[in-house]
């Protein structure tokens, strides 16, 4: 009993510690938002502000003296928003925003246009997910005293390769990631789950339930909510994510439970696609500016999670000997996977890191801060229910640890679709995959103090070298 008193003070003590420098980050910052106009028009749409600025500015498009106009080409992402509840031409309007930040508003083609320039305008909806090239005409407007930067379709919009190549690869990476994690697994991890449910229903909790709201209360004293609502919600999104092999890793060379570890992640696997479209939702649907697309989120996770994960425990039970050679070759892929998300991703947005008031101290202490927390109360909360050591420290680095992979593939698939130009929603979710690692070899150094091993281990699993 007292060496447990003595682990809860250690642990009290650092989350205070912890949570004080973070805010003392986060008020040594002060955000600012070069995006004052869309989100105006976001308001809008969401039915808060003037519902006829959007009647207003695309009458103001039609009328727009093209003489004269500037060319203009960049890569960037097409835009549209429409007034909830409205229909029709005029309660919607279309922007194209290039990389850098510069926001433009689509006007339809002029009255003279030719035929093939008209063209260009077929299906825009459709190219709403991806970047691409325009190559565009652009000219100055003012509605009601405010100045917008119109522009013209002069050719069509050419979707980039690299973008087509880097999609198509998150989701064959993804998918033989999850495969390889199929391979693993036996009816025999599922069923631990009710044969051992307090570890594995206390895991589950703290995954689901306790860590969101870390990250909400972080992201909220951090100011992200206000100023920077992707970064906000990418706190969340990496949080509602489950957990991933990593955290079996971890919990293997922290000498935890490695069957509970492997349970509670199949176990939170399976789950996902329930509860992170449902905590995403559920926590970010207040946030401004944020729309979460409940169904491409459910319909991702279905594709790049449970039936890759079903085809792995298929074939590891029809060909134990086959699954058995491939899984080091999955487990290697895995790891090839990360890397190549969080690099490739990182170069082909490497021009928001040059805006250090988003991404700054405070940013990279808070994500920090939140894969440094999760370990933490994944020590108070066991502690507490008196579950033994050898377990806590699995459930410590199952909460701390998550399928950073996952969060950055659904980041960079529905970032587009939800506006989050800047990629904030997959940066936060990247820095947190390579932190997560320092602040998980951190924690297994800790462990041999806070929680020495004392006792039989409840659950036992063999590992093969």
């Amino acid at each position: 009993m007292k060496q447990n008193s003595g682990t809860m003070l250690h642990a009290g003590r650092t989350v205070i510690a912890l949570l004080t420098a973070v805010i003392l980050f986060g008020f040594a910052s002060t955000a600012q938002s070069g995006e004052g106009i869309y989100r105006e028009f976001m308001r809008i749409s969401q039915g808060q502000g003037d519902a006829q600025l959007f009647a207003k500015i695309n009458a103001a498009a039609k009328k727009l003296d093209w003489t004269g106009a500037q060319e203009i080409e960049f890569k960037g992402n097409l835009r549209l928003l429409k007034i909830e509840g409205a229909t029709g031409e005029d309660a919607q309007i279309f922007m194209v925003r290039d990389v850098s930040g510069e926001l433009h508003l689509l006007a339809p083609p002029p009255a003279d246009a030719p035929d093939h320039t008209r063209a260009n305008y077929a299906e825009l909806e459709k190219k709403l997910g991806d970047k691409f090239i325009f190559k565009l005409l652009r000219v100055d407007g003012e509605v009601e005293g405010q100045a917008y930067s119109f522009v013209y379709l002069w050719e069509p919009p050419m979707r980039t390769a690299l973008d087509r190549v880097f999609k198509i690869c998150i989701v064959l990476m993804l998918f033989f990631v999850m495969v390889g994690m199929g391979l693993t697994l036996t009816v025999e991890d599922f069923r631990r789950v009710f044969q051992k449910p307090k570890a594995i229903l206390t895991g589950a909790v703290l995954q689901w339930a306790i860590m969101p709201i870390v990250a909400v209360a972080m992201g909220r004293v951090l100011g992200f909510y206000e100023a920077f609502p992707f970064i906000f919600v990418g706190f969340v999104l990496i949080t509602v994510s489950p957990g991933g092999v990593t955290s079996n890793l971890m919990t293997f060379y922290a000498k935890g439970d490695l069957a509970l570890s492997i349970s509670l992640t199949s176990f939170s696997t399976v789950l996902s696609i329930f509860f992170t479209p449902f905590f995403l939702t559920l926590f970010c649907a207040n946030v401004p500016e944020v729309t979460i697309p409940v169904k491409l989120i459910v319909q991702t996770i279905i594709i790049l999670v449970l039936i890759p994960l079903i085809v792995g425990m298929t074939v590891q039970a029809k060909a134990p000997k086959f699954a058995k050679k491939a899984t080091p070759v999955f487990a290697a892929l895995g790891i090839i996977a990360l890397l190549f998300l969080i690099i490739a991703g990182v170069l082909s947005n490497l021009e928001v890191f040059s805006e250090t008031e988003r991404y700054g101290v405070k940013f990279y202490s808070g994500v920090f801060a939140l894969t440094l927390l999760g370990m933490i109360v994944g020590i108070i909360f066991p502690k507490l229910l008196k579950i033994s050591n050898y377990q806590v420290r699995a459930l410590s680095l199952e909460t701390g640890l998550r399928n950073a992979s996952l969060a950055m593939a659904l980041a960079l698939l529905i970032q587009d679709n939800m506006g989050d130009f800047y990629s904030s929603m997959f940066i936060t979710s990247a820095i947190f995959g390579l932190l997560m690692y320092v602040a998980g070899f951190l924690s297994i150094w800790v462990y041999k103090k806070l929680l020495p091993l004392d006792g039989t281990p409840e659950m036992e699993v063999k590992v093969k070298p």
